[in-house]
């Protein structure tokens, strides 16, 4: 009875890892194939295919297993700690959703920083363009504010992101060119917000004036933490919401780039 048991559990463990596997092999797929490589990519696609080859070759790996005591060992302990490390990810998954900002309503600002998030074939990345549409919303109603759009150029792009940036900004809402400022060097967020610091003070804007910080919903909290750590001192960050199709893996990416951002004293 207990084998039959610890049968049907291992027949329905595969399913499982089999369905899983498939879905993040594809997810991961799609985004790499539309030029979207980071770790938030890659690694969904490299768990995902090797979920898939266990299964599919689970009989040939147990039996390898078996006939080596050595290397059986060393699986289990990496199946510990891949359990562990899922766990740490599921519980920053958990506090990311419960502490990310989503301030709608601010007063005045003098500038509006805009962070960059990719662009594809010329054209903002749906998470950019959400940035951005929540950048123009701000910008209607405070038209005085100067628009920082910040990114630079993105691998196997002809323009920068801050160019697409402002092309778009301009293209679906008409918002006023000589307002629009571009910071194209930067490729993080840390020097998204150094680079920044430079053309406010070439329009006469110091750490001190009303900052209105633009990025998405699971990036703010990191954003802020660095922003402060740069020195700004009167700002706000505004959340766009990300959208659902690449959230999940925009989490996971933000995932280590905490712990990197910690360990490059970021923040």
């Amino acid at each position: 009875m207990m084998m039959i048991t610890q049968m049907k559990f291992s027949i329905l463990l595969r399913i499982f890892l089999f369905i899983l596997g498939l879905i993040l092999f594809l997810d991961g797929l799609i985004l790499i194939l539309q030029n979207k490589i980071h770790l938030g990519t890659i690694l969904p696609f490299g768990i995902g295919l090797f979920f898939l080859i266990y299964v599919i070759f689970y009989q040939k790996i147990q039996n390898a297993l078996q006939k080596n005591l050595k290397l059986k060992k060393f699986w289990q302990i990496g199946w510990a700690l891949f359990s562990l490390w899922t766990v740490s990810l599921l519980a920053f998954f958990v506090y990311l959703h419960q502490q990310t900002q989503s301030n709608t309503e601010i007063t005045k600002v003098d500038a509006i920083i805009v962070l960059g998030s990719g662009i594809i074939q010329g054209r903002p990345s749906p998470t950019l363009a959400s940035r951005l549409d929540t950048a123009a919303d701000v910008a209607q109603q405070q038209p005085q504010a100067w628009i920082i759009v910040s990114g630079g150029l993105d691998y196997g792009e002809s323009i920068t992101e801050a160019e697409s940036m402002s092309g778009y900004l301009q293209e679906k809402y008409q918002l006023n060119a000589a307002k629009i400022l571009k910071e194209d060097q930067s490729t993080s967020t840390a020097l998204n917000l150094k680079n920044s610091q430079k053309i406010l003070t070439a329009h006469q804007l110091d750490l001190n004036a009303k900052i209105a910080i633009v990025t998405s919903d699971f990036h703010t909290l990191r954003a802020a933490a660095i922003a402060r750590k740069q020195g700004y001192h009167n700002f706000v960050t505004l959340s766009a919401e990300t959208p659902l199709a690449t959230r999940y893996n925009a989490w996971l990416r933000e995932y280590f780039a905490y712990f990197s951002g910690w360990l490059l004293q970021e923040y």
